[in-house]
């Protein structure tokens, strides 16, 4: 029989259960329903067991952490499961999240199909990246947003039910879009899993990486775990204390009173945790002030703009894999792990190197290489041990200031920016043969890589926002915070008509409002705003509004206002207005869209971007 490969979505209330299952590649869609009107029990249990005897594969949104246990859960009853059944094990799903999260999981073992999570594989479960389905159909820019048109536990009537059967099939076809995204993503997990006979199907990428160093590890005859009667733990290196005299080599050194003064600081130090134990850690030098963070050392002019011509250059060096590199150079390796740790590090760069980039086995070796630091902080890792991951972090800072002050010795020489891996310089072209000299003598010293490129031109609003254009035309251009356009899918994609206006005023002198009105793309006026369920959006009537919405600043629109739940003690709900001073156009059906956009409102906020710069 053949293998099918459907994308599915759930809906689940208390009197209706619906599966929506749409065959890849297909118009083919098929709708189950069981509620007090309609009983598809075993219609909707034979084609699951058709998705299992013939080993197919099923895409969702978030199928490993919701549809795919409350699936499980009817299959496990035969396909007996009332519509209540089901409802109640998705709220009981729900409520897990904060304090078990893991008690509702269904091991791949116990799978009748094959899942696969497009909410796991882009690391949507981390809560710094978590986005919901309704904020992709915004940054996929879908004609149509539909948030969940009724109250969860409501006990629906037939026409409701064909209102949420329109809504399940909706969000399967924004799931079908967000999978079309995904397919290289998708393509290389499933290289990988071909490769190492391990499912990775479901793996974020920092996974990933930690699994292949795991693997590695274990096929070394390093134990990565401890088992016992309570099952398999992870080996780790638990600190009480560090002592942060012990992350700085003994070969840094510094001439310089304020960098001498923060090298200093480090080695007094005896600390219990790791987070903020840098704050307010400065140092001024050369005009900056160099900021020393558990994220790695930043620096940078402000509200700047920097050319290179026939005499001067913007030169930017950085750190080739520089947190695997500086483990590997000064063979650091979490304690529980031994010396074979930095053996297999080599390995796994060395092999890297073996591929072009843009191959899945390359990427799959700087995952690899990239993941073993990244977790080593991580309580639930079998890499944690936090003095390895503060001597990476701290002896990659103060290797870089020791960068930045023997550059500073060139005369004519400004930084532009430090920001954790590599420093950028605005520089005589006379004077690139010596600090190419200082850049092997650091070299050799530390035993790290530098990576040259030279841009032609350079826009700084801070260390966390800028535009930098590569001198090879053949390079894109680099852009980063606010002025970024090209966004990742857990990022907001609102309002993006400013900053690629921006870009044009920068590098191109066009005129700000001009440019803004004569912008061909309405999407990329569309700003998203988004409230918890135990929020309301509503208008200035108090007519309410769905919770994920999609408006433009318009001329003659209505007011929006985001009301919050009374503060304890308090009766009265909390009043806030969504572009105070504004009126807005919703269109969560782009059709709606009819009002004239106030250009003023963009203009301001291209004019925020660019003026200040100089």
């Amino acid at each position: 029989m053949t293998k099918l490969a459907v994308t599915l979505d759930t809906e689940t209330f208390p009197n209706c259960f619906l599966l929506v299952a749409r065959v890849i590649d297909t118009e083919l869609t098929f709708v189950f329903e069981i509620s007090d009107y309609r009983n598809d029990s075993d219609t909707l249990y034979a084609f699951l067991c058709l998705l299992r005897d013939t080993g197919s594969r099923a895409y969702g949104f978030n199928i490993v952490g919701f549809d795919g246990p409350v699936i499980h859960t009817f299959m496990k009853m035969g396909g007996k499961a009332t519509a209540r059944i089901l409802y109640d094990k998705a709220i009981a799903i729900i409520q897990s999240q904060d304090e078990d999260r893991w008690s509702h999981q269904v091991y791949n073992s116990d799978r009748d199909f094959q899942w696969v999570c497009l909410y796991r594989i882009n690391h949507f479960d981390n809560r710094a990246r978590a986005t919901s389905l309704k904020a992709l159909e915004f940054s996929m820019r879908m004609d149509n947003i539909s948030d969940l048109p009724f109250p969860v536990g409501t006990i629906l009537n037939p026409e409701q039910i064909k209102v949420l059967t329109e809504y399940c099939i909706h969000d399967v076809k924004a799931t079908e879009l967000f999978r079309l995204k995904c397919l290289p993503m998708i393509e290389f997990r499933e290289s990988l899993t071909a490769k190492y006979q391990e499912d990775f199907m479901n793996f974020a990428d920092v996974k990933i990486g930690s699994k292949i160093f795991e693997m590695e590890l274990e096929k070394a005859g390093v134990q990565c775990y401890e088992y016992g009667a309570e099952g398999r733990k992870p080996r780790q290196t638990q600190r009480p204390f560090l002592a942060l005299k012990d992350c700085v080599p003994g070969w840094i050194h510094f001439d310089n009173s304020e960098f001498n003064r923060v090298c200093e600081w480090f080695k007094q130090q005896v600390v219990t945790e790791t987070k903020g134990v840098f704050k307010d850690l400065t140092a001024n030098i050369g005009g900056l002030e160099f900021v020393f963070g558990t994220g790695g050392i930043h620096a940078s002019v402000e509200n700047e703009i920097f050319d290179a011509d026939e005499e001067m250059m913007i030169y930017d060096m950085d750190v080739a894999g520089m947190y695997p590199s500086i483990a590997i150079a000064n063979e650091f390796y979490p304690e529980h792990l031994g010396t074979k740790f930095v053996e297999i590090y080599k390995q796994i760069v060395t092999e890297r190197s073996k591929f072009k980039k843009g191959t899945p086995e390359n990427a799959a070796y700087k995952l690899a290489a990239n993941g073993a630091y990244g977790k080593s902080n991580d309580k639930f890792s079998i890499f944690y041990d936090p003095l390895f991951t503060m001597k990476i972090t701290i002896g990659g800072q103060l290797m870089l200031a020791m960068l930045v002050e023997r550059l500073l010795s060139i005369q004519g020489l400004r930084i532009c920016q430090a920001n954790t891996d590599g420093v950028t310089v605005y520089m005589p072209r006379a004077a690139k043969s010596s600090v190419d000299l200082i850049c092997r003598q650091w070299e050799t010293e530390t035993k790290l890589v530098l990576e040259f490129v030279e841009y032609s031109k350079m826009a700084i609003a801070d260390v966390n926002s800028y535009i930098a254009v590569y001198a090879d035309k053949t390079k894109e251009t680099k852009r980063k915070g606010r002025y970024e356009y090209e966004l990742e899918w857990h990022q907001n994609h609102s309002c993006l008509v400013v900053p690629k206006v921006a870009e044009k005023v920068l590098l191109e002198d066009v005129p700000i409002r001009d440019t803004v009105q004569s912008w061909p793309d309405i999407m990329d006026f569309m700003l998203r705003i988004k409230v918890p369920r135990s929020s309301k959006l509503v208008n200035q009537d108090g007519k309410g509004i769905q919770n994920t919405c999609r408006y433009y600043v318009a001329i003659g629109g209505e007011t929006l206002f985001k009301m919050m739940p009374p503060l304890k003690d308090k009766t009265e709900w909390r009043r806030f207005a969504v572009e105070k001073g504004r009126t807005v156009c919703v269109c969560n059906d782009i059709r709606d869209a009819v009002l004239s956009i106030d250009y003023d409102y963009y203009v301001n906020e291209v004019e925020k971007l660019t003026v200040g710069l100089r």
